[in-house]
């Protein structure tokens, strides 16, 4: 992959429902090492956006690539590429412990990608190490959502897709997450996420997506977003000026 060479680019991105309209020709990209963050009302498309980068929707028009490459066909395909993703609502494996929920994704085609030692790796960095023989139903929450993210790292990915990673989460949590987030990049992993906590938003992300009725209504830097009035008429509901 030349440096040049996103890690991901969207280009064009069309999605419809019927006749709904999810993605209106939706372009950006995510670089090296790079956290991209991509916000919006409810409603505004971001995680069809998510869907469409990962298979599970197919667009009426547009293009997913992957360093440079056309995104795989289907959802099996992305661990070899790459690629890992959190769920919104976790998806963990209940009565089954942490570590057993965090070597699922090495079940397969993927253990490939993954060190030996990738697991009680993922679950030191998360200051998981002493519950790997718990019930995951047994740890409260926040807890819980350090799962979801380890097994999601735990396959070493070069992208990440974080589907809403604070939600639910405390000052403190999210705080430490930010940290996690910002040593991922750190360590050359870019990150694509979804997220309704702003101020996470403005703390961690390189670039921010703004999106409206499925349509790109602002991208940039942080304080450019901040200061972008189409990203206030797109929170308040108002008409944003021509």
């Amino acid at each position: 992959m030349s440096s040049n060479t996103p890690r991901l680019q969207v280009d064009g991105l069309t999605v419809t429902f019927g006749g709904l309209t999810a993605l209106d020709d939706v372009s950006f990209t995510v670089g090296d090492a790079e956290t991209v963050a991509l916000i919006g009302p409810n409603g505004a498309g971001k995680t069809t956006v998510f869907n469409a980068v990962c298979s599970l929707v197919r667009p009426r028009a547009g293009t997913v690539r992957i360093d440079g490459r056309p995104a795989p066909t289907a959802p099996t395909g992305l661990p070899a590429r790459g690629v890992s993703r959190t769920l919104q609502g976790l998806g963990l494996f209940a009565g089954m412990t942490v570590l057993e929920n965090v070597l699922v994704p090495l079940v397969g085609p993927a253990i490939s990608t993954a060190v030996p030692d990738a697991a009680p790796a993922v679950l030191e960095r998360l200051g998981l190490s002493a519950e790997a023989g718990t019930p995951v139903d047994a740890l409260p929450y926040p807890e819980r959502k350090r799962v979801a993210l380890a097994r999601a790292l735990v396959t070493g990915p070069r992208l990440l897709l974080l589907d809403e990673p604070a939600g639910g989460l405390g000052a403190e949590d999210i705080a430490d997450l930010a940290g996690i987030v910002r040593g991922l990049s750190a360590d050359g992993c870019s990150v694509l996420l979804v997220e309704h906590h702003v101020d996470f938003v403005m703390d961690v992300a390189d670039r921010v997506v703004v999106l409206d009725f499925g349509r790109v209504v602002a991208c940039g830097t942080p304080d450019e977003v901040r200061a972008d009035p189409a990203v206030e008429a797109a929170y308040l509901g108002l008409e944003a000026a021509a």
